[in-house]
C-alpha cells in the first residue's frame, strides 16, 4: 500500500449518509456543497468557515438539519481523504461514518480553535491512520480487496471473477439440454462403441485400465474411441444440424462468460 495515491480528493462527488429521521435542509437554510473554486481565493475560505460557524450554532441549538447539511457538504472529502490512505472504499466509507459520528458528540463542546473542515479532517486523518496501522500489523497491506477495480479502465472488480456455486438458468438449460441429446444419440450407437464411450467419458477411466477390462490393446482402445465418438457426432448432426463438422465452437457452445460470477459450460 503506498500512501497518497488513489482516490482524488474532489467535491463533486457525492454520497451523503442521511439519518433514517432526518429532517430536510429547509431552503432558506440551503447552501450549495463545497466546490474546488472555494479554495481559489481567501475571502471564498473566510465565508464558507463563517458559513460552517452558523451550522454550528444551529445545531447546537437543537436543529438537526444542520448536521446533515454538514454530512452533505463534506462526506465527499472526507471519504477521499480515507479512501486517499487507505486504498478500499468500503474502509473509506466507515472512516467517514466514525468521523460524523464524533463530531456529533463533539460539536457541543467545539471550541472553535480551527475551522469546521480543518477539525473534520483531523479526525478522519487520525481515524486512518489508527486504522491503517491496525490492519498493517496484521499484514492486510499483502492482500487485495475484492471490491477493488481491476484496472482504471473498467467498473469490474476482482469479485466478479469468482465462479458462483451454482449455473445460470441459461446454463442449466444448456447442460439439460446437451446431457438428454447426448443420451438420446448413445443409445443409437453400436454395443461396443456405446461400452468404450461409457467406460472412457462417463466413468473416466485410464486408457490401460480400459484396455486390460476389454482385453485388447491401448492402441485398439484409442481407435475404438475415435470411431465411437465420429459415430456419436454423426448421430448429433442428424439431431441437432449445429453439430456438424463445419461448424464452429461459437454454432453451438455458450460463451465461457456469460455473466460475472458464473462457471463456464465447456462440453469435452
Amino acid at each position: 500500500m503506498r500512501l497518497g495515491q488513489g482516490y482524488p480528493l474532489t467535491a463533486t462527488e457525492h454520497s451523503p449518509m442521511t439519518p433514517p429521521n432526518a429532517r430536510l435542509v429547509s431552503p432558506s437554510h440551503a447552501r450549495p456543497t463545497l466546490s474546488a473554486s472555494s479554495k481559489d481565493s481567501p475571502s471564498d475560505s473566510v465565508q464558507e468557515a463563517a458559513y460552517d460557524a452558523t451550522l454550528i450554532a444551529r445545531f447546537n441549538g437543537g436543529d438537526e438539519s444542520a448536521f446533515v447539511e454538514m454530512m452533505n457538504r463534506y462526506h465527499s472529502k472526507i471519504f477521499g481523504l480515507a479512501q486517499n490512505l487507505l486504498r478500499n472504499a468500503a474502509d473509506a466509507e466507515e472512516i467517514a461514518q466514525d468521523t460524523f459520528i464524533r463530531a456529533h458528540r463533539g460539536l457541543a463542546t467545539f471550541r472553535g480553535d480551527s475551522s469546521l473542515a480543518t477539525w473534520l479532517y483531523r479526525i478522519a486523518l487520525n481515524l486512518s491512520r489508527n486504522r491503517y496501522w491496525y490492519f498493517f500489523r496484521r499484514r492486510r497491506q499483502d492482500s487485495v480487496s475484492l471490491e477493488r477495480p481491476l484496472s482504471e479502465e473498467t467498473e469490474g472488480t476482482f469479485s466478479d471473477l469468482i465462479a458462483a456455486d451454482t449455473n445460470s438458468p441459461v446454463q442449466a438449460t444448456v447442460t439439460q439440454e446437451f446431457t438428454e441429446l447426448i443420451s438420446s444419440c448413445m443409445k443409437k450407437l453400436d454395443a461396443r462403441h456405446r461400452e468404450i464411450l461409457t467406460m472412457r467419458n462417463i466413468l473416466n477411466l485410464p486408457y490401460d485400465e480400459i484396455a486390460r477390462a476389454l482385453g485388447i490393446n491401448v492402441g485398439t482402445v484409442k481407435s475404438r474411441i475415435a470411431r465411437a465418438r465420429e459415430n456419436l457426432r454423426k448421430l448429433l448432426t442428424e439431431l441437432a444440424p449445429e453439430f456438424s463438422e463445419d461448424a464452429g465452437p461459437d454454432d453451438f457452445f455458450i460463451a465461457s462468460r456469460v455473466a460475472y460470477g458464473c462457471h463456464a459450460i465447456a462440453y469435452a
